[in-house]
């Protein structure tokens, strides 16, 4: 089946957010680099047909460490997907940013390891800058849409990722915390730059649901079950946001995402 051109916008998020859509076609795919996390569920937001993906699974048994990036990503390319956005629960790393608090991500610091983090691998030499790794003029849809939905937003932000599926020690958390690095994730990292390798524009909106540990002796250290509790309570806001979101956001793409694969050979 020809899935080409079905969408323009694609989300990586939680297993809930297709089900606020109507009329939604579900779609399977197989890619190169195997099976994808779920499959894709299209539905329409304003004048965009919108591909959401539950990137840990439907039922959220994925571990961050164990998600097929690249066949995500393939799969949102294949589909016709020009800008990406990926929401994910996030830690605070600094007292002023609360939980609850959307920040709209311009930077990343990458912690993992061993995670499959190109689709160049040769024969042909590909070098992707990862300078600026976060599309500005989606940024900034994304910041008039936080003023829009009326939620505690900070416009910028730099994202540590952990590669899981552990929490960090105090220690750790500390050092992130010192280096003035915002928040802490384990998702983000290499999907964003896979992103930015398919030549769609990348969005990270980190939605905090905790303190980090570093901040010890002034926040209770992170839970899985206080995250959970947090996003929950917080995902109407997200939706509203996503939906202001997407439907400003105009049919073409206006910025260089589009052509970094191009500037990365010689």
């Amino acid at each position: 089946m020809d899935f080409k051109d079905i969408a323009d916008i694609g989300v990586f998020g939680g297993s809930g957010f297709y089900k606020f859509l109507d009329d939604i076609k579900e779609i399977r795919l197989e890619t190169p680099y195997g099976a994808p996390s779920n499959n894709i569920f299209i539905g329409k937001i304003g004048n965009h047909n919108v591909a959401f993906m539950p990137r840990h699974g439907s039922a959220h048994s994925i571990l961050p460490h164990m998600i097929n990036y690249r066949a995500n990503v393939w799969a949102m390319k294949h589909i016709g997907v020009k800008r990406v956005i990926s929401p994910c629960a996030s830690g605070s790393l600094q007292k002023h940013v609360k939980p609850g608090d959307f920040v709209i991500c311009d930077q990343y610091v990458n912690f993992t390891q061993g995670r499959k983090d190109t689709f160049f691998d040769g024969p042909i030499v590909t070098h992707t800058s990862a300078a600026l790794p976060y599309c500005e003029n989606l940024r900034q849809y994304a910041i008039e849409a936080c003023k829009k939905s009326g939620v505690n937003y900070h416009e910028k932000g730099t994202v540590v990722i952990i590669n899981g599926p552990r929490f960090s020690t105090t220690a750790e958390s500390k050092f992130f915390s010192n280096q003035g690095w915002d928040v802490i994730n384990m998702s983000q990292y290499p999907e964003v730059h896979l992103v930015k390798e398919m030549d769609m524009c990348p969005l990270t909106i980190a939605l905090i649901t905790d303190y980090d540990c570093g901040l010890a002796g002034e926040c209770p250290p992170v839970s899985h079950s206080e995250v959970i509790k947090v996003f929950n309570s917080n995902i109407e806001n997200l939706k509203r946001m996503l939906f202001y979101l997407i439907e400003s956001l105009p049919p073409e793409t206006d910025c260089e995402c589009k052509n970094t694969l191009a500037s990365s050979r010689l």
